[in-house]
């Protein structure tokens, strides 16, 4: 496990909570994994008591939780879970691209350009980041406060939806192109095209999580998902 020491100050729990987050996204910190309070401490080069405040806020997210005989673990990436958050995402990404289509509001380009750039590494949170600013971009652009609002409430769980998809080669390709057709449709007010391309976008994010999971005994909850 490899995690960035953070720099000396008084409050670290916001600092120590991102460090993790950003882990469990990025898989770095994997599923089941377990977690130690004193471990994280050293790692990350600070006492014991913020470490322990961030991982009862992960907790509480349902990011860890507790594995009998072994303490706390990373949670599984839970195939229901992962259905849902889809479902919601792929609503309201939908609705978003609609309505800031008939706005014809202005994505800005250099979005996607960051986007490409970041595709080009293997760093995934920058991935993530990218991608995060991307789709909030949109649900800003639609005019209605309560998408992005709804958005924001599930996106700790939506961001490691997307950096399960990214941690994969494969779940990179293109898809800066899909955005990019996305903007193409909201810059000319297509809202049909926009949404339909918004929604078609989260179902080959899903799909290619689920080929590069075939492996796993997860698949076929997902397929049914």
């Amino acid at each position: 496990m490899s995690l960035a020491k953070i720099p000396s100050r008084t409050d670290y729990v916001d600092e120590v909570y991102k460090s993790l987050l950003d882990a469990i996204s990025a898989g770095t910190l994997a599923p089941g994994e377990r977690i130690t309070q004193e471990d994280l401490a050293e790692k990350l080069n600070v006492s014991r008591s913020p470490v322990l405040q961030a991982l009862r806020l992960l907790k509480k997210d349902g990011l860890l939780e507790e594995a009998p005989g072994r303490g706390l673990v990373v949670a599984q990436l839970d195939p229901t879970r992962f259905g849902h958050l889809y479902q919601v995402r792929g609503s309201l990404d939908a609705l978003a691209a609609r309505l800031a289509s008939t706005r014809k509001a202005k994505i800005p380009l250099s979005l996607i350009e960051a986007g490409r750039k970041a595709a080009e590494g293997d760093d995934v949170n920058a991935l993530i980041d990218a991608d995060t600013a991307f789709h909030k971009a949109i649900y800003e652009a639609s005019g209605n406060p309560f998408i992005v609002e709804s958005a924001m409430l599930h996106w700790i769980h939506l961001r490691r939806v997307m950096g399960a998809v990214h941690q994969y080669q494969l779940g990179r390709t293109g898809i800066w192109d899909e955005h990019a057709a996305i903007v193409q449709a909201i810059h000319d007010g297509h809202a049909d095209l926009a949404a339909m391309l918004s929604e078609k976008h989260t179902d080959l994010a899903r799909e290619t999580l689920i080929v590069n999971m075939a492996n796993t005994d997860i698949v076929p909850e997902l397929l049914k998902a």
